[in-house]
């Protein structure tokens, strides 16, 4: 009864773990079988280890003898030297507590065969069974065969869909490319051409190597890819996969890290094998750096499974063995961090740096966007290229996404020059969160905070022009001022810089001429501003009285805690007087901006006050409305503007189908959800 108890409260845990087996959809017969095997297996041995037949007695032979001459044995059967049997009930009761089952080992001779004849006892014998043995040993195995199988199923699941069998995690993970896949030619990327032109001729050398190898040229054994993250260097690796024409294979560096010691270099050397056997071919490893990372740096020694990772990447790319016909495009965005060894002549030929692109590149990759997306006859994609300094090609696929999603929820059948302009504002300065209910304090408080770094830009040369300022809070802002660069910024001089701290110390400076009070709404404005200032001092050398020499950041770009040598580390790399020169020259440069961010907005006072009850009562300015305010000083025009645009919202929305409060709930949560975070005043990417 024991066992059948325990086996019923078993049972529903077995049914459970079964049905979440075959509920997923499509489950290959293997595992249906597998945990058919394992189901089967446990009731097996519970049976086994629950027995519930009742245990008997072991006597000795004599206790058995003696029993036996005093009549007191009742039923016995005998199997070799193994008796079983049963005594008297009242014999059982006096000397064994009511046991009455007994079992003991020993000859039955004739003499005691004779006795119990005598005595009437029931006799049996047992055939010897000659497979006893055997089923002994099955059973006792039983138990272990299914810890054996428990295991390689879950070595299995622990490692995740390998190359299909239990111990195969030694295997490479690398995809071959499927021909029948959509594919991504080189008409398919713009705006990085230096980048398609030097990886133009790998495929050409592909192609046609009598071209090349007649001169006594060899292919490029690798090809680095170096860039910041969206700039395009994953879709330049897929483009070379779709015109190469021969066998492509990628993989993440990731894939070679597992918790075994040496598992990463065995997928290594499977890597390469199967480039041989498929040469010439193109490897393809995404994001290098988690695999190639400076040796020695860190714990960990010779003995790191990331090092002998590596090491046997460096064998495999220019070792004792060549690999002829084997290719390796790598890209990553931290080359800084790569090992030595690896960026060497041999191993990695080229490297490439994929930058992002500039105004004819943003417009090219806007073109290419814009392919499946219908756009209104007023788009100038020149325009928008002209407006987004800074983009990468990731960026601008966004962009172009968010308007179409924009013109979606609108019911318009193209994308207008509107969605885009809103489009760009989400992704520059976050989502509206109009469900935000500030108090008429904190709206004036906005106001001239926003209004404060606008007239500060406006009134200086040699600042980026105010595409927009805002009081409706986006992102983690409770207002925005947006400056957009009028062109690509290569170099930026002591004068932009100086001018774009008094810029972000305007803010402050507004809040303090009105209110005679400061609040923690310049937080990040003077975060930015300090970190700029240390950068003019400690890595620019902008600074006359700490002179032109590098004293690198405060926290510095070592990518490890120990440094790239795998020394302790720590500290500045000057003195401790020196650190207070540049203390105080980071205090003069900031507090300096500062004074003349309270200089220009106590001058024009009036400007000050009239931007700031414009964005009370219209709550956003663009471009046109801020010069028509700075140059006319009146609000007429943008009052008639703001009308004109009321008007048409209105008569969009009457002929808009409408929508149900769900629906209604829905477009709030999805305007309130935020995008990137503004840094500081100037939200342009392009500026450091």
């Amino acid at each position: 009864m024991d066992a059948e108890r325990n086996l019923n409260k078993m049972w529903p845990t077995f049914l459970s773990v079964f049905d979440e087996a075959i509920v997923l959809e499509k489950v290959p017969f293997r595992a249906l079988a597998i945990w058919a095997i394992l189901i089967t297996l446990a009731v097996v041995v519970f049976q086994i280890l629950n027995d519930s037949t009742p245990e008997a007695s072991e006597i000795t032979f004599s206790e058995f003898r003696a029993a036996v001459e005093s009549g007191e044995v009742a039923s016995v059967e005998i199997k070799d030297l193994e008796v079983e049997g049963a005594f008297s009930e009242s014999y059982a009761e006096s000397e064994y507590e009511g046991q009455a089952e007994f079992t003991t080992i020993g000859p039955v001779g004739e003499d005691l065969q004779d006795i119990m004849m005598a005595q009437q006892v029931d006799m049996t014998f047992q055939e010897i069974d000659q497979h006893s043995l055997w089923r002994q040993i099955l059973v006792t195995s039983i138990p272990l065969l299914f810890l054996v199988i428990l295991f390689i199923f879950l070595m299995r699941q622990f490692q995740g869909g390998g190359s299909g069998r239990a111990m195969s995690f030694g295997k490479s993970k690398a995809k071959l490319l499927d021909e029948n896949e959509s594919k991504v030619t080189f008409d398919d990327i713009a705006g990085i051409q230096e980048a398609k032109e030097e990886l133009q001729e790998i495929v050409e050398f592909l192609k046609n190597p009598k071209k090349f190898t007649r001169l006594g040229g060899r292919i490029p054994k690798g090809v680095l890819l170096m860039g910041s993250p969206g700039t395009g260097k994953t879709l330049l690796a897929r483009g070379v996969a779709g015109e190469a024409g021969v066998p492509f294979y990628s993989i993440s560096g990731s894939d070679f890290v597992e918790m075994f010691v040496g598992v990463g270099a065995s997928r290594v050397r499977d890597l390469f094998e199967q480039g041989k056997q498929a040469a010439p071919c193109i490897i393809f490893i995404d994001e290098i750096d988690a695999v190639g990372r400076h040796r020695g740096a860190g714990m960990g020694g010779g003995h790191d499974e990331r090092e002998q990772t590596l090491n046997q990447l460096l064998v495999e790319m220019d070792g004792f063995e060549s690999n002829e016909g084997v290719i390796l495009i790598a890209a990553t965005n931290r080359p800084d961090v790569l090992d030595p060894a690896l960026l060497r002549p041999g191993r990695f030929d080229r490297r490439i740096n994929v930058a992002p692109p500039d105004v004819r590149g943003r417009e090219k990759i806007l073109k290419i966007h814009t392919r499946r997306t219908p756009v209104g006859k007023n788009v100038d994609l020149r325009n928008i290229a002209r407006g987004t300094p800074g983009f990468s090609g990731a960026d601008l696929e966004n962009l172009v996404n968010e308007a179409a999603l924009l013109a979606a929820r609108r019911n318009k059948d193209r994308v207008e020059e509107e969605d885009f302009e809103a489009a760009k504002d989400k992704v520059l300065m976050g989502a509206e969160r109009k469900s935000v209910v500030l108090s008429d304090k904190d709206k004036e408080v906005t106001a001239y905070h926003e209004a404060g770094h606008a007239i500060v830009a406006l009134l200086q040369d040699n600042t980026d022009p105010v595409h927009k300022v805002t009081i409706i809070p986006r992102g983690r802002a409770l207002g925005v001022t947006q400056q957009l660069p009028d062109r690509d910024r290569y170099n930026l001089n002591r004068d932009y810089i100086r001018k774009r701290i008094s810029v972000m110390m305007g803010g402050r400076a507004a809040e303090a001429i009105v209110f005679d009070d400061i609040t923690t709404g310049a937080g990040q404005d003077i975060e930015v501003a300090t970190k700029m200032a240390r950068r003019m001092v400690c890595e620019w050398g902008m600074s006359d009285s700490i002179g032109p020499l590098f004293y690198g950041s405060e926290d510095g770009d070592k990518p490890f805690v120990g440094g790239q040598d795998g020394s302790s580390g720590g500290g500045r790399p000057y003195s401790q007087d020196l650190a207070k020169d540049i203390d105080g020259e980071i205090r003069r440069i900031v507090t300096e901006q500062y004074e003349r961010a309270l200089t220009l907005l106590s001058e024009h006072r009036d400007l000050l006050d009239l931007m700031s009850d414009a964005l009370l009562e219209f709550e956003a300015l663009d471009a046109d409305e801020i010069e028509y305010l700075v140059e006319e000083r009146r609000l007429d025009w943008i009052r008639q503007e703001h009308e004109k645009e009321e008007r048409q919202r209105e008569l969009e929305d009457q002929k808009a189908p409408k929508k149900g409060f769900a629906s209604k709930l829905k477009d709030r949560e999805r305007d309130s959800d935020s995008g990137t975070d503004p840094v500081g005043t100037n939200l342009a990417p392009s500026n450091p």
